[in-house]
């Protein structure tokens, strides 16, 4: 706690190393995940529900404002951003490692320090992508389904999924989304969890976080994918399995984070 009243100073990049892994340590980091979940499971629990239920007032206020179009970028979108919230989770997992007792107001105090230091600057960077991922499916629309309306969620599925521009709408729309998800999480996997732990500038663990990706591409996007899919397939039936599902991935991104990177110290 001191040491984020007295914060110190900012580390030279090259204290860091990038260290190869394997799919070992993917398993490795979830099953250090869910031990991490059922040590104090309604803490952890917490910071799943409220994504959960900011999620689901995100989509009932895009259907309220009769935004249809929306919805659909929104939801596979929207776990875009659940680094940033897992910051908790972190913080739980680094005091786990280090036997340290804690509480639940603990754990709230240092997500609250963090608009003070370089993690919110990632915040900005994170809210920036997912405003670009919605902005293009916009355009993508305008340019192949200018001339349909939608009334409802059925609605814009049939029209994607039954028509020609539809098709190509979906099709152009994923690469792009693809994209855009790969850079996001190059350069956040390692930066969040960095960020959390070191005092180092934001830019530089971005940079860290894109070079541990091409160190391990393999691994790194392969849990990326594997993190992608399920937390979307998590947001089915309305949110509800992020409640459990964000802090088993948010713990096990903490122990995966650790085996990537060292300090030439070590």
């Amino acid at each position: 706690m001191s040491s984020l009243q007295n914060p110190s100073p900012i580390q030279p990049f090259d204290t860091f190393v990038i260290r190869e892994i394997d799919f070992s340590d993917l398993r490795s980091a979830l099953r250090l995940g869910l031990r991490d979940f059922v040590r104090k499971p309604f803490l952890s629990m917490l910071f799943g529900a409220i994504m959960a239920v900011f999620g689901l007032i995100f989509v009932a206020g895009l259907l309220v404002y009769d935004q249809i179009w929306m919805v659909v970028p929104a939801g596979v979108g929207f776990p875009l951003v659940a680094p940033f919230l897992a910051a908790g989770l972190y913080e739980m997992s680094r005091r786990y490692q280090r036997e340290q007792s804690f509480r639940w107001r603990d754990i709230f105090a240092i997500i609250f320090k963090q608009q003070r230091r370089e993690f919110g600057w990632m915040a900005f960077v994170m809210l920036f992508v997912f405003w670009v991922w919605i902005y293009q499916v916009r355009l993508l629309l305008a340019l192949f389904l200018q001339w349909t309306s939608f009334s409802s969620l059925e609605g814009l599925y049939l029209i994607i999924t039954t028509t020609a521009n539809g098709m190509l709408f979906l099709g152009i729309g994923t690469v792009v989304g693809g994209i855009l998800a790969t850079v996001l999480f190059a350069i956040t996997v390692i930066s969040m969890p960095l960020l959390l732990d070191q005092e180092i500038d934001f830019v530089s663990a971005m940079i860290l976080s894109v070079k541990a990706t091409t160190t391990n591409p393999s691994v790194l996007l392969g849990w990326g994918l594997f993190v992608a899919v399920l937390t979307f397939l998590a947001t089915i039936p309305f949110f509800l399995g992020l409640v459990v599902i964000l802090p088993v991935l948010g713990h096990a991104t903490w122990h995966l984070y650790k085996r990537v990177i060292g300090r030439t110290s070590d």
